[in-house]
Order: structure tokens, then C-alpha cells, then sequence
């Protein structure tokens, strides 16, 4: 069994276990420990994974983080545990410390499903405020996977994981400062974007004119980027093709981005990037029979609606990603729900003519 076969099955695990841990203790026998092992570092070797590692902090002595990762006898990970249900927002100071303390690289923050890495980015022996890695075993996809498996014990590194924290750093830092400029573009990037068009003055007002047409046309391009990948695999059934394009989804913007096509006006209601994933994926696939801007979507609180002319009369599917078990619900001859359950986005594909069928009793109304 491969690296990421072992890493979904543990995601399994901890869905089935993680409501049955009260304690911090039950965290760490039942996930934290199991986990490291998955990395293949023998929890169970004291010369290789300590417990309760003792890091002395100036006139206080004794202080203890949960683990060690060791090398050549030298903490290279400090790793604190948490309790499963923790958010873990309070303890980055505790671990700051352990790590200022000792020789360790790199500290892990984690609860049992959510795993962050520290390093010192900014100023060495002084651990970074920010992780410049966060994994959520519960919402994997092939990146995290991939950089997961730099810290298994054949793989360990240091240089080229601490390279590898400096590109993740200011890649997240560039993806934040895109989907600021997506959702909210500065007067800056305004007058940025028209400088080769617009010839006049670039005062206040003409910001303001430009602003919202500045945005739509943003998202527009992000969108019709979406479905032109998605038509690509959709074309090309080749092996080759589909893992070429699932890669470029994965390392663009475009992943990372949560753009509002429709302007939800709900504040409770977060659209995320997997919906919005998911989205394109419905379009493109019924463009095949109707105008890919007749499909529009209504996000609210239980599910992520999928309508074709707007209408939330004539629903095609519906996304519930708001639980760890994903699943696509289709609208049948009586526009009643069918359920099937997806591991990953990429799923819907497999229902291709369950969705085209959904839709074809709107067109055949409209034809009759």
C-alpha cells in the first residue's frame, strides 16, 4: 500500500473514532501516535520518538513537550499534542517556547486531525507566529499529501523541507493578497489593471467606475479558466490528459480562490472554493446540451444548489460538502433527490448522465 493509500484509510480511522475521544490522552493513543507510525517512525523507540522531552526555558527547568522526534540524537520535531476536540488557537505560545529552548527545526501543533508545522522563516532559532504548512487529515487533497510525505522518516530532509516552507509561505501570502484583490479590488490594482487602456486621468471617480467591472471581469476570466480545464478532461479521456489537468488545477490560484459568481447576499453563508469546484464541474458537463451562462447556482445553510435559467424550480443537483462525507444529490423525473456519495470532487464525473438526464426534462418543457 502506497503513501496516499495509507493516508486516505487514516482519514478513515479518525472519522470513525474522533467522536469517541474525550481525553487528550485518548487523542494521542488513538491518532497521534498511530500517525507518526503511518510515517514510519517507530513510536514505540525512545532513541527515536521520545515522550514527554524535556525542554529546560532559562530559570524553568522541566518543562515538557509531548514529543521528539530524534536524530543523531537531536530533537529535529517537537511535536504538542492536543486534545481531538481543541482548536488549537491557544497553544502556539507553549510550543514558541519548547522551541526557542531546543535544537528542533521544525514543531507540529496538532489535535489529531489537524496537523500545523512551524519552522523560523523570519528570524532563525525563533519559531514563525504563522505555520507555513496546515493539514486537516478530514479535507486531504494530493498537495497536502504530497508534502505530508516529506516528513516521513525516509524522506526527512531539513534542507529541502525548510526550501519547500519558504515557497509554501509566500505562495499562501500571494494567494491571500489574489483573493483580496479578487473579492475587493485596491485602488491600486484598479488603476494597475486599466494603465494599458486608459488613457486619461485615473482619479477617485474613475476608480470607483472601474472597481466593479474590474471584479466581474476577474472572476469571469477565473470561471471560463475552470471550464475550459474541465471541457479538456471531459474531451480527453486519456490517462495522460486527466492527470495533466487535475495538476494544473491543483497549483493554480483558481484552487485556493473563493470567488462569489452570484453575489451571495446571505453573511452566513460561506461559499467555498470545493462548491465552486464542484460548480464548474456541473456546468461544464451540461453545456454539452445548453448555454453554460443558462446554469447559475444558490448557495444556502444545508446544501449548494445548482439551477438551470436561475430558477430554483428547475434544480439539476444539489452539493453537501459541509460534512466530512460529500455527496451529490440529483434531481430525478420527479425532482426528487437522489444521493450518491463522492470521495473527491472529481467524482461527479461519474454521474455525468444522471445530470444530463436531470436537465432534460427542462429542455424537453421548454421544446414541448
Amino acid at each position: 500500500m502506497d503513501f496516499v493509500d495509507k493516508i486516505k484509510q487514516f482519514s478513515k480511522r479518525i472519522e470513525m473514532m474522533k467522536d469517541s475521544l474525550a481525553t487528550e490522552e485518548a487523542t494521542k493513543t488513538a491518532l497521534i501516535m498511530p500517525f507518526f507510525n503511518l510515517l514510519d517512525y517507530d513510536v514505540f523507540n525512545p532513541i527515536e520518538f521520545v515522550p514527554e522531552y524535556t525542554a529546560d526555558i532559562g530559570t524553568k527547568k522541566g518543562e515538557k513537550v509531548d514529543y521528539a522526534i530524534m536524530k543523531d540524537g537531536k530533537p529535529v520535531i517537537l511535536i504538542e499534542a492536543k486534545g481531538v476536540n481543541d482548536d488549537l488557537t491557544k497553544h502556539d505560545a507553549q510550543l514558541f517556547r519548547y522551541f526557542t529552548a531546543t535544537d528542533a527545526k521544525f514543531a507540529v501543533l496538532t489535535n489529531g486531525i489537524v496537523y500545523k508545522f512551524f519552522t523560523d522563516l523570519e528570524e532563525t532559532n525563533k519559531m514563525d507566529e504563522k505555520p507555513f504548512l496546515e493539514v486537516n487529515l478530514l479535507d486531504l487533497n494530493d498537495t497536502k499529501v504530497t508534502e505530508l510525505k516529506k516528513f516521513t522518516k525516509d524522506n526527512f530532509d531539513i534542507d529541502t523541507i525548510f526550501n519547500t516552507a519558504s515557497e509554501l509561505k509566500y505562495t499562501n501570502l500571494i494567494k491571500a493578497q489574489l483573493t483580496e484583490q479578487l473579492n475587493n479590488p485596491s485602488d491600486e490594482f484598479v488603476r494597475f489593471i486599466i494603465g494599458d487602456f486608459f488613457t486619461g486621468v485615473k482619479t477617485s471617480n474613475v476608480v470607483e467606475k472601474f472597481r466593479p467591472i474590474v471584479k466581474k471581469s476577474m472572476q469571469q476570466f477565473v470561471n471560463d479558466f475552470m471550464n475550459d480545464k474541465i471541457k479538456s478532461i471531459l474531451n480527453n479521456n486519456s490517462e495522460e490528459e486527466t492527470v495533466e489537468v487535475n495538476n494544473i488545477q491543483e497549483e493554480t490560484v483558481v484552487e485556493e480562490v473563493a470567488v462569489d459568481v452570484n453575489a451571495n447576499e446571505d453573511n452566513k453563508v460561506v461559499t467555498t472554493e470545493e462548491e465552486l469546484e464542484g460548480f464548474n464541474i456541473v456546468r461544464s458537463i451540461l453545456s454539452e446540451v445548453v448555454s453554460a451562462e443558462e446554469i447559475s447556482y444558490k448557495d444556502v445553510e444545508r446544501y449548494f444548489g445548482i439551477l438551470y435559467q436561475n430558477n430554483t424550480r428547475k434544480w439539476v443537483c444539489r452539493l453537501y460538502f459541509n460534512s466530512a462525507k460529500k455527496s451529490i444529490t440529483i434531481a430525478d423525473e420527479n425532482k426528487k433527490e437522489v444521493r450518491y456519495y463522492i470521495e473527491n470532487i472529481s467524482d461527479i464525473y461519474k454521474y455525468k448522465n444522471e445530470l444530463l438526464s436531470a436537465i432534460d426534462k427542462y429542455i424537453e418543457t421548454v421544446n414541448a
